[in-house]
């Protein structure tokens, strides 16, 4: 049995980098943990931060049954994410209680601070896992992770490689229910920071819902469309992956897992 990681910087994120993925490995046999860096407290345009905190905390769990894993979080505040040493070592001593063997994470490239860190803590918890005199009351591992970025569109210092790529056509509504249980995100803030103005004016919650799902189902095929070459032909939705060099080794066992 594998273990895959997927981390985010916001109750969310990892959902969204790699729910799909997460439901068919788990189907196979293995097993899928979702962290939280942090406790998405700052994202709404009225609540303050502790009520956020703890209604973010509840949808989590929500979402962590729609999707059949565990999901955590280190509980940083939101905005406030640093690659500094001492969270360095929080995620250090994580990863090696976890021992898994794949971790999936943003990219360092990112329009936010706190998802730049996120992908930065990673890169420096890399080697460090195995080293034992860093963090040595929690033992090093013998073998490192494989570590995967999930999808962005940004292009500096590099563009985006879809080195692995998994289909979720049979897992997409799935997918998008346990994406829709962050309701404070979807159905509030990200419809009121994207200017969402048919998700806001709509006059149902049932409507509301509905747009949200055509959106998703919008976001989720967008990477078969960029990188159609990578799925079987007639995949509708589907989820990529650029390996990080910094990670362990790709093997076939972890490609089969995630592709086959």
């Amino acid at each position: 049995m594998l273990t895959f990681l997927i981390i985010g910087a916001h109750p969310d994120d990892a959902d969204l980098i790699a729910g799909g993925l997460a439901m068919r490995v788990k189907e196979k046999g293995h097993r899928a943990v979702f962290l939280s860096m942090t406790s998405g407290n700052a994202g709404h345009m009225s609540m303050d931060r502790d009520a956020l905190r703890l209604r973010r905390l509840r949808e989590m769990e929500n979402a962590g049954r729609v999707f059949g894993v565990r999901y955590d979080t280190l509980d940083i505040d939101d905005g406030y994410l640093t690659a500094d040493i001492p969270t360095r070592e929080k995620l250090m001593r994580y990863i090696r209680t976890l021992r898994p063997d794949v971790i999936i994470t943003h990219r360092s490239c990112d329009y936010h601070p706190d998802h730049r860190a996120c992908g930065q803590l990673v890169c420096d918890c890399s080697y460090l896992v195995g080293v034992p005199l860093f963090c040595p009351d929690v033992p090093a591992m013998r073998k490192a992770p494989v570590i995967l970025y999930g999808e962005d569109p940004f292009t500096v210092p590099a563009p985006f490689r879809a080195d692995v790529a998994a289909a979720c056509d049979g897992c997409v509504e799935r997918k998008i229910e346990g994406v829709l249980q962050h309701e404070s995100q979807y159905y509030e803030w990200l419809a009121y920071d994207g200017q969402w103005t048919d998700v806001l004016e709509s006059g149902t919650r049932e409507e509301a819902k509905a747009l949200l799902q055509k959106r998703l189902r919008g976001e989720f095929s967008g990477p078969v469309e960029r990188f159609k070459d990578r799925f079987p032909a007639g995949t509708r939705y589907g989820e990529v992956f650029q390996i990080d060099e910094y990670g362990g080794p790709m093997t076939e066992e972890v490609r089969r897992a995630m592709e086959g």
